[in-house]
């Protein structure tokens, strides 16, 4: 893909914006009830600048967890989207975070359909110190990797984390749209809501937002380049071999250091007797979520990404024509 190439893409007329995913990560809790009190003015304005506006549909994603002020009732709701779990055998008995799972894949989905929204946009906070964060399932995904170029804000570390997962296996909430991403943004403990990280993630939509309107606007925006950190692998604590207790934590020289190159036989853990346990990794990477609070229940200390340069291309909305002919070749698909 050259930098110079032109790609039209089709208009993203309905966006969501979700947050309480995880009930105890409050930023987006807060930043979601905010803008439900705003939307109405928001709306009126809109229309009396005769603009194109996109739908953007506010979702507070998981209403009993945000009730309890923890991160699930009786599973991750975050790890409910894969395309087994959404058309899987189903009972009235089944956990709660799945109940919820079909019904925002009924409100934002059905994933993987025409119907789908265009844009999902899912709020978290994380304990780890990573800044601002997309983290997305493709690497040329241009309306995600344009937006985040868009974002960038200069106070605010950024970095755009890609999971290398199918569609079918993908597991969040944003993966119900034809396009979508987390917005993760930390340090910031569970059940707190800090108002710096609050600002970054108003601060960090309401940029998603006005780059949404531009594109549906017409505007070009041009190709370049994003930093883009693949995730590679989990690394667990150190554990009992018996009682399965973890014997470590992170070392003082990697806490607090995400997206720090980490080389072989940097220190990684220092047990509880005060030995250091060093990285015995066969190349450098980069560590992300480091010591995540969440994460300790799924074994994962931190995870480790290979970072790389991907050239997007410039794009520009569809025009109707070229809209049309994009809906024509989908439904001959579809037939096939």
């Amino acid at each position: 893909m050259e930098v110079d190439q032109m790609v039209p893409l089709p208009r993203l007329p309905r966006v969501a914006v979700c947050g309480g995913t995880h009930g105890n990560e409050l930023s987006g809790v807060y930043l979601v009830r905010e803008l439900l009190k705003l939307q109405r003015e928001v709306m009126k304005k809109e229309q009396e600048e005769d603009s194109k506006p996109a739908l953007v549909l506010l979702v507070l994603s998981n209403p009993r967890a945000m009730q309890h002020c923890r991160r699930y009732v009786d599973t991750d709701l975050n790890r409910c989207f894969t395309h087994a779990t959404l058309n899987g055998p189903f009972s009235d008995m089944a956990p709660y975070e799945i109940i919820r799972s079909r019904e925002l894949n009924a409100l934002l989905g059905p994933k993987g359909s025409p119907e789908a929204v265009d844009l999902v946009c899912d709020l978290h906070n994380t304990t780890a110190n990573m800044g601002l964060c997309f983290i997305g399932y493709s690497d040329c995904d241009w309306i995600c990797l344009h937006i985040f170029r868009h974002l960038q804000m200069p106070d605010t570390p950024m970095r755009f984390l890609h999971f290398d997962v199918s569609n079918k296996e993908s597991y969040s909430l944003d993966s119900l749209g034809k396009h979508g991403f987390a917005m993760e943004i930390g340090p910031q403990p569970h059940g707190v809501v800090r108002s710096n990280i609050y600002t970054a993630m108003k601060v960090g939509v309401q940029h998603m937002l006005d780059w949404v309107r531009l594109f549906n606007s017409g505007n070009v925006f041009e190709g370049g380049f994003v930093d883009v950190f693949t995730m590679v692998k989990h690394i667990d604590y150190p554990r009992d071999s018996e009682t399965r207790n973890i014997t470590a934590a992170i070392h003082p020289c990697l806490q607090d250091r995400d997206f720090c190159l980490l080389h072989p036989e940097d220190p990684l853990f220092q047990t509880f007797s005060g030995e250091t346990v060093r990285y015995k990794g066969t190349e450098p990477l980069y560590p992300f979520f480091i010591n995540e609070c969440a994460y300790y229940e799924k074994g994962i200390a931190l995870s480790l990404a290979r970072k790389r340069r991907i050239t997007i291309p410039a794009i520009r909305v569809q025009t109707e024509q070229e809209q049309q002919a994009n809906e024509q070749g989908f439904a001959s698909e579809e037939e096939e």
